[in-house]
C-alpha cells in the first residue's frame, strides 16, 4: 500500500505546490482570508458569476479539492505552511447539471479552487460545498472564500470581487420571472436541495370561465393593482398585498393561477403546498430576492385552520410562521400572497380578520348557465356536439364545478367512439357519462368530481337512473 500513500501525498503535496509559488514570497499561513456564505437558491446564479469573472482573469490553475477527513472547512485546511499539514487534494472538478426551465441547464460546480492574477495582484478563490455532516453549516449553503496577500491594498481587490458576485445573485436572472416551487430533501432535516421550475399550460383570458363581476375583480385586484404598483409605490402606498381565492373544488382556483403566472410578465410565481409549509421562510426570502413576485400558498385551510381546531403543537407553529412572515414584509416589497381554500369558514380569524394580512377575498362559484355553455365549448376540444346536445347538457350540470364538466366531455367522447358513431356526439352518450359519474361511483365519486346538488337536480327531468 506504500505506493497508493505516496500517490495520494504526491497529489497533495501538488497543490501546495501550486499555493506555495502562486503566492511567493508570502507565507501561505499569513494570507488573509475572506468569506461570503450563499444560499443554495442562488447556485446558479453564483456560477454563472464566477463563469463571467474567470474567463475574463488571468487564471493560472483551476482543479476541483478534495478535503481531507475531520479538516476544518475552506482555506483553513488547505493554506499550511508545512506540506505534510496540507490534507487538501488536486481533483478533477466535478459539476452538477442545474435545471432553471431553459433549453440548457446551468453547469454548476460542487467545489473547486482557482489561483487568479489581476493587475498585478494574485488571489486564489475557493468554492466549498456545504457540509453534509453539520446540519447548521448546510443550511448556510455555499461558501465563497478569497485568500489574498495581507497588504494595504488588498481591501479594495477583496470589495470588488464580492461586489460582482453579489451583484451577479442579487439580479437573479437565471430564475426571475419563472413558476417556481423548492425541493425538499428526503433526509431528517427537511431542508430544500434545489429549485424546480414548472412549465404551466397555457391559458388565456377566454378559458378562466368566472362570472364577469368575479372576472373583473380579480383582474383589478392582480393584473392592475401589479401594473399601477410604481405608481402606488410614488405616492407612498403599501405595495404588498394579501388575497383569498375561496369557493368549492374544481372551480378553477388552480387554474386561474395558471393564467395569472403567464398574464404578468415578469414576475416571480411561487407555488407552496402544505406539506412544504416548514420551508415558508426559504420561500418568502426568494420571493424578496425575486421581486416582483406572487407568492401562493394552496389549500391554506390545511395550515391556517382556527387554532382551536389545529391537531398538534406543530400546525401551530406552521400557523404563526405563516402571519409573521406576512407581517415582517415591508410595505415597498413588491409581493403578492395569494392563499387557496375550498373552507374558508376554518380559516383562522387572525389571518382573514385582521386588516393588512388579507386584503381582498375572491369567491369562486361554481358555474352558472353562461358559465356551462362555455365550459362545455372549451372543453369539448375538437368533439363536435349538435346545439340541442349542448342545450340539454347545460341544463343537466347545474350545480357542478368546472372540473365536472371537463369529465363528463372527455367521457362522453370516449363513449361515442366506444360505439363507433359517425358525427357529433349525441345525447346518448352525454346520459351514458352522466350515469357512470353520478351514479355507479357512489356518493364519494360525486363528491369527487366536483357534484354539489342533489342527484336529482344534476341530472334532470327525462333521464332514467339505471342502477
Amino acid at each position: 500500500m506504500l505506493w497508493l500513500h505516496r500517490w495520494f501525498a504526491g497529489d497533495r503535496f501538488q497543490l501546495h505546490k501550486l499555493l506555495s509559488h502562486h503566492f511567493r514570497p508570502h507565507r501561505l499561513s499569513r494570507l488573509s482570508v475572506h468569506e461570503r456564505k450563499f444560499p443554495l437558491r442562488v447556485q446558479a446564479d453564483l456560477q454563472r458569476a464566477l463563469d463571467t469573472l474567470m474567463q475574463g482573469a488571468a487564471v493560472r490553475h483551476f482543479s476541483g479539492v478534495q478535503l481531507g477527513i475531520g479538516d476544518r472547512p475552506g482555506f483553513a485546511a488547505v493554506l499550511m505552511d508545512d506540506p505534510r499539514l496540507c490534507q487538501a487534494l488536486v481533483t478533477a472538478p466535478q459539476y452538477e447539471e442545474v435545471d432553471i426551465g431553459e433549453a440548457e441547464p446551468v453547469r454548476c460546480l460542487k467545489d473547486g479552487i482557482w489561483l487568479v492574477e489581476e493587475e498585478g495582484k494574485r488571489f486564489a478563490v475557493l468554492l466549498a460545498p456545504p457540509n453534509a455532516f453539520d446540519y447548521m453549516a448546510a443550511m448556510q449553503g455555499l461558501r465563497l472564500q478569497l485568500a489574498v496577500p495581507a497588504t494595504d491594498d488588498s481591501a479594495a481587490l477583496v470589495q470588488r470581487f464580492f461586489d460582482r458576485m453579489e451583484q451577479a445573485v442579487q439580479a437573479g436572472r437565471s430564475y426571475r420571472g419563472k413558476v417556481l416551487s423548492l425541493e425538499a430533501s428526503t433526509d431528517y432535516t427537511g431542508r430544500y436541495k434545489g429549485i424546480k421550475v414548472h412549465k404551466l399550460n397555457a391559458v388565456t383570458r377566454d378559458q378562466v370561465i368566472l362570472p364577469r363581476p368575479t372576472l373583473e375583480l380579480l383582474e383589478r385586484n392582480v393584473i392592475q393593482f401589479v401594473k399601477r404598483r410604481r405608481e402606488l409605490g410614488d405616492l407612498g402606498l403599501t405595495t404588498k398585498k394579501g388575497l383569498l381565492f375561496y369557493g368549492p373544488p374544481g372551480t378553477g382556483k388552480t387554474h386561474t393561477i395558471h393564467y395569472l403566472a403567464q398574464a404578468l410578465p415578469g414576475m416571480t410565481t411561487l407555488v407552496i403546498t402544505e406539506e412544504q409549509i416548514n420551508l415558508l421562510a426559504e420561500y418568502v426570502a426568494l420571493a424578496r430576492l425575486l421581486q416582483p413576485s406572487m407568492v401562493v400558498i394552496e389549500d391554506a385551510d390545511l395550515i391556517a385552520r382556527e387554532r382551536t381546531q389545529l391537531a398538534s403543537p406543530c400546525q401551530e407553529v406552521f400557523l404563526f410562521k405563516l402571519l409573521n412572515e406576512m407581517d415582517g414584509l415591508r410595505p415597498d416589497a413588491d409581493i403578492l400572497f395569494i392563499l387557496t381554500t375550498n373552507r374558508p369558514e376554518t380559516l383562522e380569524d387572525a389571518l382573514t380578520a385582521r386588516p393588512g394580512r388579507i386584503d381582498q377575498a375572491i369567491e369562486f362559484p361554481l358555474p352558472d348557465e353562461a358559465g356551462r355553455e362555455k365550459l362545455i365549448r372549451l372543453y369539448a376540444r375538437s368533439a363536435p356536439l349538435a346545439d340541442d346536445v349542448i342545450g340539454e347538457t347545460i341544463k343537466r350540470t347545474d350545480k357542478v364545478s368546472a372540473a365536472f364538466i371537463k369529465e363528463l366531455m372527455r367521457r362522453a367522447a370516449q363513449f361515442h367512439l366506444e360505439r363507433g358513431a359517425a358525427g357529433p356526439v349525441a345525447m346518448s352518450d352525454v346520459d351514458a357519462a352522466l350515469q357512470e359519474m353520478l351514479f355507479v361511483g357512489g356518493s364519494l365519486n360525486r363528491k369527487l368530481l366536483g357534484a354539489n346538488g342533489s342527484v336529482a337536480d344534476i341530472f334532470g327531468t327525462g333521464a332514467g337512473r339505471t342502477c
